[in-house]
């Protein structure tokens, strides 16, 4: 019988997210730009000739490894893991070799994988239940956010810091507005000003917020926190929600989360102060972000995830202002 990932948190990441593979893919374009003909052939064999060299972690790497522990929870009886990760490469399989030993390499418990040879990987995010797609393609990043088959992030480039996370759990941390809950109320404010942002989020505080791409996202974190055999307070899952609102504002926050029933461990409202230092001191082993001006300074400290706007939201056009 085929197994059954309904029930599994799926982690689709793209190669070039999971490990550095900056390397060959600037000598791609190099080749590309410098021989167009010859550039796939030179391509595939430095691919060959390097495959059995293990590539460094990328951006990524750090959350999938987190991910795949929670799997020693899983019971006997269960068929279907916790957690599954599928990783996606526009490489050709032949090409993609080297991602592959990698894998066994580092003894990453992955075993399922997608090489399209060129082709876009999101049409098969679908088909693997993927909940969360990370990838350095901006393209397919925003493709997957207008499909809204699932919530997807472009990565930034791996911090240069070493982050000292806790052993044993996954850190989560979230933007709120036009990540976790949609992008309304910062349009308010990016239109109206910080004075009436507040006002109508105060006036509004007991009416929950309307999903932005990643609600779903934590829904199912919550959803596989119910798998694991201890109290949610207790869960190795530890999430955090980390944005520039602040009072008034802060209440239509907890209340949204009331509404949709998760939990949420941590929550910091830095009313417009920066957040690389607070999330330096929680270590998520990624952070998502909806505005550049946050993500550039905490992707020197911790993974950082830029979420793109739907094409058709206002905030993909610019306002020159900043983010609530």
């Amino acid at each position: 019988m085929p197994v059954d990932l309904s029930n599994t948190f799926v982690v689709g990441i793209s190669a070039t997210a999971l490990f550095d593979m900056a390397e060959s893919d600037s000598l791609f374009r190099e080749l590309l730009a410098d021989d167009p003909d010859q550039a796939m052939q030179k391509y595939r064999d430095y691919m060959l000739e390097h495959e059995d060299t293990p590539l460094k972690p990328g951006t990524g790497y750090p959350l999938v490894n987190a991910m795949l522990s929670l799997n020693r929870y899983q019971h006997d009886d269960e068929e279907s893991p916790l957690v599954e990760v599928v990783v996606m490469s526009r490489n050709s399989p032949e090409t993609g070799l080297r991602v592959l030993n990698t894998i066994r390499h580092d003894k990453l418990g992955i075993t399922r994988s997608a090489f399209t040879a060129g082709e876009s990987v999101t049409d098969y995010l679908e088909a693997f239940d993927v909940a969360l797609f990370l990838t350095t393609n901006v393209e397919d990043a925003q493709k997957v956010i207008d499909s809204k088959v699932c919530a997807a992030a472009i990565v930034k480039k791996p911090p240069e810091a070493k982050t000292d996370i806790p052993e044993g759990q996954v850190r989560l941390a979230f933007d709120g507005d036009a990540v976790l809950f949609s992008d309304e109320s910062e349009l308010v404010f990016k239109t109206k000003g910080l004075q009436e942002f507040q006002r109508l989020e105060d006036a509004q505080q007991d009416i929950p917020m309307n999903d932005g791409p990643y609600a779903n996202l934590l829904r199912k974190l919550s959803r596989l926190q119910d798998r694991l055999p201890m109290r949610v307070e207790y869960s190795p899952i530890r999430v955090a929600i980390v944005t520039a609102r602040g009072s008034p504002s802060e209440l239509r926050v907890i209340k949204t989360l009331r509404a949709w029933g998760v939990y949420v461990d941590e929550a910091f409202f830095m009313g417009g102060v920066g957040k690389a230092k607070v999330l330096s001191a929680f270590k998520p082993h990624i952070f998502f972000d909806d505005q550049d001006v946050h993500l550039d300074e905490a992707a020197a400290f911790v993974p950082s995830g830029k979420v793109p706007y739907l094409s058709r939201s206002q905030l993909s056009k610019p306002m020159g202002s900043e983010e609530t």
